[in-house]
C-alpha cells in the first residue's frame, strides 16, 4: 500500500497529506519575546462553546478613556497568517494587542478562529460573525466586570491580513451601522494588508518577493483554505471577483485601509480602496512607504509602529460621532 505523501507544506507547522489528513505543529519555537510592561492586563474567554474557540481581553491598566468619553472603546482584532495559522497566544498577536490596548486607550478583543484546512473558508469569518455576537450577548449579562468599562456604542474592528480580508467580510455583512447588533455599534473597520486575492495577477504580485512572503506562501494559502475545487476568483477571496456581492449597492461604515509599500498585495489593495471610494464608500487609503507584511505586528514598538498607532487612534476619533458620511 502507497504510503501518504506531503502535497501542501507551510514552513512545516502545517502540512496536508495526499490521503487529507493534516498535520499541525502544536509547539512553535518563537523567536520572539513576549512583552509586557505591566500597563496592560489580559484573561481568555470562551466565545463559542460548539467549536471551543477562546479570545483574549485586553485592557490597560492605567489609561483613562479618550478625551470626552467616560468608558473605553472596544477594537476587535483579527489576526493573520493565510487563514492557514495564526492563534491569539502567538508572541507577535500578544505584542500587538498589548500595544494596541495601551496606545488607543482601548479595550481590545482578540479572537482565535477555525484554521484551515482543516476548516475552510467561510468558517474564519464566520466565527469573527459569532465573536461580535459575543460581545453583543454580554451587554445585557452581570458578572463580565471587564466590559462594565467599555463603551459598546463605540466598537472598531482592525484586520490584519487574513484578518482584513475577515474584516471586509464583516463590514459587508453587518452593514452600516451594525443594526443586528445593537447595542454593539461598530463605528468603523481598519484593513491593514487585507489579503485578498484574484486569478489576474498584479504588478506588485509579479514584483520582488518579500523578506517573509512569497507569492508561492500566498497561493498555497488560498489553496489550502478556499472551498475545495474553487479559485482565486471566489467571493471570499476576491471582493470584485464575478460572484462577489455587488458593493455599489451595499451600506458600510468608514474604512481605514493600510498597506507598506514595498508589500506583494501592495497594488490589489489599493485596489480595493480605490474602487470602494469611487462607489461613494467613505474610504482612506494609505501606503507606508518602505514597509513590508507585518511591520506592525511583528514589531508594534518600533518607530514606525508609534506612527501607526497615531493613525489608528485619529481615524477613531474622526469616526466617533454619528455625523458621519457613509
Amino acid at each position: 500500500m502507497e504510503s501518504s505523501q506531503i502535497v501542501e507544506d507551510c514552513g512545516g507547522v502545517v502540512q496536508l497529506f495526499s490521503d487529507g489528513t493534516v498535520f499541525r505543529l502544536k509547539h512553535i519555537d518563537f523567536q520572539m519575546p513576549v512583552v509586557d510592561d505591566q500597563s496592560v492586563i489580559h484573561k481568555d474567554c470562551l466565545f463559542d462553546e460548539t467549536h471551543d474557540l477562546r479570545l483574549r481581553l485586553y485592557k490597560p491598566t492605567t489609561s483613562p478613556p479618550p478625551p470626552g468619553r467616560k468608558k473605553l472603546p472596544v477594537l476587535f482584532y483579527f489576526h493573520g497568517g493565510g487563514f492557514v495559522v495564526g492563534s491569539r497566544e502567538w508572541p507577535n498577536c500578544h505584542n500587538t494587542c498589548q500595544r494596541l490596548a495601551s496606545g488607543l486607550q482601548a479595550v481590545v478583543v482578540a479572537p482565535d478562529y477555525r484554521l484551515a484546512p482543516e476548516h475552510r473558508l467561510p468558517a474564519a469569518v464566520d466565527d469573527g460573525v459569532a465573536a461580535v455576537k459575543w460581545l453583543q450577548s454580554k451587554a445585557v449579562e452581570e458578572g463580565e466586570e471587564w466590559l462594565s468599562s467599555v463603551d459598546l456604542d463605540h466598537v472598531y474592528v482592525l484586520g490584519d491580513s487574513s484578518g482584513g480580508n475577515m474584516a471586509h467580510h464583516l463590514a459587508v455583512g453587518l452593514g452600516a451601522g451594525s443594526t443586528g447588533c445593537d447595542p454593539v455599534r461598530v463605528r468603523g473597520y481598519i484593513l491593514l494588508a487585507p489579503f485578498f486575492g484574484g486569478i489576474v495577477r498584479t504588478e506588485s504580485e509579479e514584483g520582488p518577493t518579500e523578506k517573509l512572503l512569497s507569492l508561492e506562501i500566498l497561493d498555497r494559502f488560498w489553496r489550502l483554505s478556499l472551498p475545495i475545487g474553487e479559485n482565486r476568483d471566489h467571493p471570499l477571496a476576491n471582493p470584485f471577483g464575478a460572484g462577489s456581492p455587488d458593493l455599489e449597492q451595499k451600506q458600510m461604515d468608514p474604512m481605514l485601509v493600510i498597506v507598506g509599500g514595498c508589500e506583494l498585495l501592495r497594488d490589489r489593495v489599493h485596489d480595493y480602496a480605490t474602487r470602494l471610494k469611487q462607489m461613494g464608500k467613505k474610504v482612506e487609503y494609505m501606503e507606508i512607504e518602505g514597509q513590508e507584511h507585518g511591520f506592525f505586528t511583528n514589531q508594534p514598538y518600533s518607530e514606525s509602529s508609534h506612527d501607526f498607532i497615531g493613525l489608528l487612534r485619529g481615524f477613531m476619533s474622526q469616526n466617533s460621532t454619528d455625523d458621519q458620511q457613509v
